[in-house]
């Protein structure tokens, strides 16, 4: 498979200067250091390569996102104002992302967003601050220490004699229909989950649950498990709470609407698993 959007991240993440205070005060004086530029968490871009400024005199709070091929520090900065929506701007800006470059900017993403979501401790509420290279939160008033988390989420399709179930949610644009998905729950495996997603969506009975491929999405901070399923049969029964509709598609129509030909529905963006998926199953 060719490279899934937001995977192949090119820089080391150096873990062990997460650590090392005495090299990370020496990255960060580091003349050659880069800073990734932002503006409202939109990146700045030039040919499909992420925008990178030097490092200011009195940096601030900072997240080492890792170290180049030539060892160069690579940095984001905290600005503690949370993530909102996909604006235009960045659904542009993750249309022109190559794969790699895609993968820093949501690595980045994940964890700024993070740090200004959890500014005080879920033990004690005390103030918290970066530590780690700002791979971490800790508190100074109970000692807990936190980290950036990812929520799992299944993403599959389900197959009945040679079609793909796909669900369509209200807020999707027009037209455009997905591979169903939804969080584990706690005590919950990953089979189980696809199965419990299926039936509670669409009222159907899968088994032969198959892993495919995963994704990091940083909307604000999940991995997403892709999976397909066998289905025991397509009688749908819609859980309206969830989906706008759900269809049965068969692979040629899977391959026409990857395509981009007109038809009865669109595929989500390249960037999203869901279209690796429905390339996967539909063979191409």
């Amino acid at each position: 498979m060719p490279a899934i959007g937001f995977t192949g991240g090119r820089l080391n993440r150096a873990d062990a200067l997460r650590h090392d205070a005495e090299g990370l005060a020496a990255a960060m004086a580091d003349p050659a250091a880069r800073l990734l530029a932002m503006d409202d968490y939109v990146p700045a871009m030039a040919d499909g390569r992420l925008g990178w400024t030097a490092l200011p005199g009195m940096p601030g709070d900072l997240v080492l996102l890792g170290l180049d091929e030539g060892g160069v520090p690579h940095f984001a900065a905290i600005t503690g104002a949370p993530a909102r929506g996909r604006s235009f701007e960045l659904i542009a800006a993750l249309h022109a992302l190559n794969a790699g470059e895609a993968a820093t900017y949501a690595a980045a993403r994940s964890v700024l967003d993070w740090h200004a979501r959890h500014g005080f401790c879920a033990n004690c509420g005390g103030v918290t601050r970066p530590f780690r290279a700002g791979w971490g939160r800790a508190c100074p008033m109970c000692g807990t220490e936190h980290f950036p988390r990812t929520d799992p989420v299944v993403i599959m399709i389900a197959e009945h004699e040679g079609r793909a179930l796909l669900g369509r949610q209200p807020a999707f644009p027009p037209r455009r229909y997905s591979a169903l998905a939804g969080f584990l729950e706690p005590g919950e495996s990953i089979e189980e989950a696809v199965a419990r997603e299926v039936a509670e969506e669409a009222g159907i009975v899968v088994r032969d649950v198959r892993y495919v491929a995963s994704q990091p999405w940083p909307f604000p901070s999940s991995l997403m498990i892709a999976c397909i399923a066998r289905a025991d049969s397509d009688a749908i029964t819609l859980d309206t709470n969830e989906l706008e509709d759900a269809i049965w598609v068969t692979k040629a129509e899977m391959r026409a609407a990857l395509a981009g030909e007109a038809g009865r529905f669109v595929v989500p963006p390249a960037y999203a698993i869901a279209h690796d998926l429905m390339r996967v199953w539909a063979g191409g």
